[in-house]
């Protein structure tokens, strides 16, 4: 079975390598198999998330929820990796993935692989699995203001001291711009404004209850 996760393509010109020491970072914007929307994975409240950050056809809804509230929400903002957690001893994290063409949360693993991808596997059950691999678009994710006070943030991720120690760096506030390091996520057109910036103030990241 393959996940059919709602995911995209961002045209971000001139990104084409990372450094090694960036291979075990799932933070960045990801572009998946099917190249119709874009993800952008960051570290929110001590765990991985990801959300759609781009459409390739925009006014994307909800409509295969089974809560009826959430029919007709945007699926633009919307959470796709749900409080994924850092596997000890390795470069995995498990949470859930939602599944918007059917719209259902599958139990779900993400392990990057190499510098520029981002392997995605999802069961139902604890069976029936299947999944897809990701390409970066977009470069990783420093700390920013919303995230860094996270407790145990560093801790669970392994991040860069450097990154945490540098807030004023870090992403703005969410009503002025979007983060730099998320400069990249742009809708294949130049000079266009990001609509999602930093996904942890997004309101069902941040107020999600651990």
């Amino acid at each position: 079975m393959r996940l059919a996760i709602y995911t995209g393509i961002i045209l971000a010109g001139g990104y084409t390598c990372l450094t090694p020491a960036l291979a075990a970072d799932p933070t960045g914007d990801w572009r998946v198999a099917d190249g119709v929307a874009n993800i952008r994975v960051a570290q929110c409240n001590g765990s991985m998330w990801g959300a759609v950050a781009w459409e390739k056809t925009a006014g994307g809804r909800d409509e295969y929820n089974p809560d009826v509230s959430k029919k007709n929400r945007p699926t633009l903002g919307m959470a796709i990796l749900i409080d994924m957690k850092k596997t000890a001893g390795a470069d995995q994290w498990e949470g859930q993935v939602y599944n918007a063409k059917d719209g259902q949360l599958y139990s779900s693993t993400i392990t990057p692989v190499g510098a520029d991808q981002l392997e995605i596997k999802g069961c139902v059950l604890g069976f029936l699995c299947g999944g897809e691999t990701w390409t970066r678009v977009g470069p990783p994710i420093p700390l920013s203001p919303a995230n860094a006070m996270a407790k145990g943030a560093l801790k669970t991720t392994g991040a860069a001291p450097k990154a945490a120690a540098t807030p004023a760096a870090a992403a703005p506030a969410p009503t002025t711009a979007a983060p730099k390091s998320a400069a990249a996520a742009k809708p294949g057109q130049k000079g266009a404004a990001d609509p999602v910036g930093d996904i942890c103030l997004l309101p069902e990241i941040a107020g999600f209850a651990h």
